[in-house]
């Protein structure tokens, strides 16, 4: 008898340990089902996002790019280019939104955008539209993922802060945190009325005394207009 007392005693730990396990388990379940289904509702119920999304407009001219200095080396190769890069406002396009300086190596830079396409079920005016995301900057010989930040992963971009103020701060944290993570489920792609979420790089060789002007095109392609600075 004593035996069966002190050998259910030194088990006690493991089935404490197993209880834990279990419950943490199932916690960490409902978070994810609780996350998916205020997504799914979010998507597919909420009139106030349908609406938000009718406002989106044409974007044209998006932000533009200037060249600040350029290093040349002895053989007179430029191996080194500071630039400013400006975003501008979805309404006033002098409305200057983000302004960041970068220097990356040679002249060759690369800019990096994602963009977000709506079908004509998720939006309450019925017509497609689409939104973008600035994510980096990088050098020719620089990775992708070694590249310079933009806008944050996950954020609420400056462009967009006034486009879901109707939405609770829950629930726009809820579209900002997923929306650029969807593009891996083409199942809620579909469900949600996305028609697609893909990245667009343009590259463009700097020279002093121009101005890069991008601008995105109705089908969602960022491409480059080059005037001279002024």
């Amino acid at each position: 008898m004593l035996k069966k007392i002190f050998s259910f005693v030194f088990s006690l730990p493991r089935i404490i340990f197993g209880l834990l396990l279990c419950t943490a388990l199932l916690l960490i379940a409902v978070g994810v089902y609780k996350g998916g289904s205020a997504l799914d509702k979010l998507f597919t119920e909420n009139a106030k996002l349908k609406k938000a999304l009718s406002n989106l407009t044409d974007a044209g001219k998006i932000g533009y790019a200037k060249v600040i200095s350029q290093t040349i080396d002895g053989q007179g190769r430029i191996i080194a280019t500071e630039l400013k890069f400006i975003e501008t406002s979805r309404d006033n396009e002098l409305d200057k939104i983000l302004e960041k300086t970068y220097a990356v190596d040679g002249d060759i830079v690369h800019f990096d955008a994602l963009i977000v396409k709506f079908g004509d079920k998720i939006v309450m005016s019925g017509q497609k539209k689409s939104l973008y995301l600035w994510r980096r900057i990088y050098g020719e010989n620089t990775a992708p993922n070694a590249g310079f930040l933009i806008e944050e992963p996950n954020k609420e971009p400056q462009r967009y802060k006034e486009l879901l103020g109707e939405l609770p701060i829950k629930q726009r944290d809820i579209f900002w945190t997923n929306i650029w993570d969807l593009a891996n489920d083409p199942q809620k792609l579909q469900k949600y009325d996305i028609e697609a979420i893909f990245g667009n790089v343009t590259y463009v060789k700097l020279k002093k005394g121009l101005l890069y002007i991008f601008r995105i095109s109705p089908t969602g392609q960022v491409y480059p207009e080059v005037i001279p600075d002024f």
